[in-house]
């Protein structure tokens, strides 16, 4: 008998942790485009949580804790490997973040869909992909 599915209905947040909560901050904002959702400091923590909306709905809480340990990218670690976020017009993409001050990669082709993608990384070296649909 096949196990059931789960009763879930998509993706509701990504969390992630930086090392500069102002850098990371401006980096959402000013390059990807991020909405502010709310934004809390915890005395208890020393630390911020930003709720963010990214381009295409997807909420972001970005945290910030005094010292967290690097994470390590290269080579890749075991865990979550990146966030990736659709496009239709992959190459406006790439203009933007440009123009926005952010390097990403030379475009490539996923040799098993055709699509094109790319990557970029935040302020703390988190990849972030766009990945191009038809």
């Amino acid at each position: 008998m096949p196990t059931p599915p789960l009763p879930v209905s998509g993706v509701h947040h990504v969390a992630l942790i930086t090392a500069d909560y102002s850098r990371a901050k401006r980096f959402y904002l000013d390059v990807l485009g991020a909405e502010v959702l709310n934004e809390s400091y915890r005395v208890e923590r020393d630390s911020y949580k930003l709720d963010l909306r990214l381009p295409g709905g997807i909420q972001l809480e970005l945290f910030s804790f005094p010292a967290p340990p690097a994470r390590p990218s290269y080579p890749e670690a075991c865990g979550w490997r990146h966030l990736a976020l659709a496009t239709a017009d992959l190459d406006a993409c790439v203009k933007l973040l440009e123009a926005r001050g952010a390097r990403p990669e030379p475009i490539r082709v996923d040799a098993l869909t055709g699509s094109r993608f790319t990557f970029l990384s935040d302020p703390d070296g988190a990849p972030i992909e766009l990945y191009e649909q038809k």
